[in-house]
């Protein structure tokens, strides 16, 4: 996991082939004025989803992990905490990895929260359990995935 802030992203480019490109798109939009959806950035490699909805409790976030994309994950507006755990300390899926939305979802409570305002992003790799969209009144956040 890594947490910074957009204006940061370069130190990051040498990560992953793809995080240049994934940064300078978000780097190049008016992110305030992106509509909720979601769009490709690079066929096959990289799409962004827009969201913006109310934050919800971190008992009802979804605690969930990927195996064939990193999240690229920046706050627009609004203020979000998330959950973390390593991966290999999860021990209770709710189902199945499901393959075809490449994620799992998880019973487990994340082993700790961080708290990020817009302009900043954390990038989630497969090794990485997470519970996004924690907090109150509405968040605008991108995510960006990455294929792996």
């Amino acid at each position: 996991m890594i947490i910074d802030s957009i204006a940061n992203a370069d130190k990051y480019f040498s990560v992953h082939p793809s995080f240049a490109k994934a940064f300078e798109f978000l780097r190049s939009q008016d992110l305030n004025a992106l509509e909720p959806g979601k769009s490709v950035i690079e066929e096959g490699s990289l799409t962004l989803a827009v969201s913006d909805k109310p934050g919800v409790t971190a008992d009802a976030a979804k605690f969930e992990a990927h195996d064939k994309a990193i999240d690229i994950q920046v706050v627009i507006s609004g203020t979000e905490t998330m959950g973390w755990s390593d991966r290999s300390t999860t021990n209770s899926p709710v189902a199945e990895y499901n393959a075809e939305k490449d994620v799992i979802f998880f019973n487990d409570k994340p082993q700790m929260y961080f708290t990020l305002e817009a302009g900043q992003f954390v990038i989630f790799f497969p090794e990485d359990a997470h519970a996004p969209m924690i907090g109150e009144g509405n968040i605008k956040k991108g995510v960006v995935k990455v294929k792996i």
